[in-house]
């Protein structure tokens, strides 16, 4: 533990930066326009509500890795066993590639809009290789790297945020119904997409805890932001296409420095960490290499696959990791378990498939709250039962 410690590379700031700039994606405004059938006040009000939810769990597994000095999957492993950690690693390689096509097509869509002479697979293939030099960088170097790529887009934000939330009439709201829970549970299901990539950056963490808080406020805060432009492109701007309001705003230049910078700050950790839970799955893999590999692959999905469409992807990996996330942070908050030697553990393997079942029966749920809360609450309290009934059994 004392010589990972002082190899951690990561200052509090640098990692509040960095996921700040992870925040802040084209797929987070998307998102937001989903939300105009609320309206404007309880629109927000349903985005406020469901990060709330899902950056406590993102902050308690980033502390999770924090502590121990482990990747995300490290994590699994010391609640599910070694088969555990390599089955949800595989799982996450494959949400993240999935998730590299869907970013990068998304991107490349939208500044193919403000430059359409390069098309969307010109687009495309300059920001592959943009984040194909991020992922080269190394964990240091691309920290100082994101950090100012943070700054600018923060600044670019602003000013986007002027041409969203400019003078003008709300528009008609959408008719098609949203109930306030279901809101809520799009809302959550965002940061909870991070599960499963928080750990392998909140684990250079200089310090833990304050590490882990600074990654989850930065994260929760851009989220948010990012959700409220959604909205406002749909209810104030009369659009869902955030580069539609750009190029009608005048902001050519602008436009199409966040929508690259924006896609490559946020993308690259997804395929970063493709390349980090491959190496779980066979540890003679190398991290980087794997991880210029997934980019590659996901610039090829984003060219020739069909893969705009994402909210039932997000839903798919709530179902994955939340029950993941939960597990873990009983064991390690609560219980104080760790199986890292086992090769797998029943108990939690058992758990976790009964909470993936119970997460996507959930989703027919209409609760203010959403679902992700009482998913959470129930796998939590039947851990912590199963643990009693154990114990009891011993004596």
């Amino acid at each position: 533990m004392g010589d990972r410690d002082n190899q951690r590379v990561m200052s509090t700031p640098t990692l509040g930066l960095v996921w700040f700039g992870a925040s802040v994606s084209l797929a987070e405004i998307l998102t937001g326009t989903f939300f105009a059938p609320l309206g404007f006040e309880m629109g927000l009000l349903a985005i406020l509500v469901g990060h709330i939810i899902g950056c406590v769990l993102f902050g308690f597994v980033a502390y999770v890795s924090a502590r121990a000095g482990v990747s995300a999957m490290g994590a699994a492993r010391r609640s599910f066993g070694a088969a555990g950690e390599k089955f949800f690693s595989v799982a996450n390689v494959v949400q993240l590639v999935g998730w590299t096509a869907i970013m990068v097509v998304s991107g490349a869509s939208a500044a193919s809009l403000l430059v359409p002479q390069l098309g969307i697979a010109g687009w495309s293939i300059v920001i592959g290789a943009l984040i194909v030099v991020w992922i080269a960088l190394g964990m240091k170097r691309m920290g100082y790297v994101q950090s100012v790529a943070a700054v600018l887009l923060f600044a670019l934000t602003v000013v986007a945020s002027s041409a969203v939330f400019g003078p003008g009439d709300v528009a008609a709201q959408p008719e098609e119904a949203l109930s306030f829970g279901a809101a809520v549970e799009l809302a959550v299901a965002m940061p909870l997409s991070w599960l499963p990539v928080v750990g392998d950056y909140a684990r250079e963490a200089k310090h833990p805890l304050t590490g882990s808080l600074a990654s989850t406020i930065a994260y929760c805060v851009g989220s948010c932001w990012m959700f409220a432009m959604g909205l406002g492109c749909a209810l104030f701007a009369g659009s869902d296409d955030i580069a539609l309001v750009l190029s009608q705003s005048g902001l050519g230049v602008v436009g199409i420095l966040i929508v690259v910078l924006s896609t490559v700050t946020t993308t690259f950790l997804d395929a970063q960490s493709a390349g980090i839970s491959a190496t779980s799955v066979w540890g003679k893999l190398d991290a980087r290499l794997c991880g210029i590999f997934a980019t590659i692959i996901g610039v090829i999905l984003a060219i020739f696959a069909p893969v705009s469409d994402f909210e039932e992807f997000l839903y798919l990996i709530g179902s994955i990791f939340a029950p993941m996330a939960a597990i873990v942070i009983a064991d390690n908050f609560a219980l104080k378990r760790n199986n890292d030697a086992k090769g797998i553990d029943i108990r939690n393997a058992v758990l976790w498939v009964l909470g993936f079942a119970l997460y996507r029966v959930s989703l027919g749920w209409d609760i203010p709250c959403g679902n992700t809360l009482p998913v959470i609450a129930i796998i939590v309290i039947a851990a912590l039962a199963a643990d009693a009934a154990a114990r009891a059994l011993q004596r």
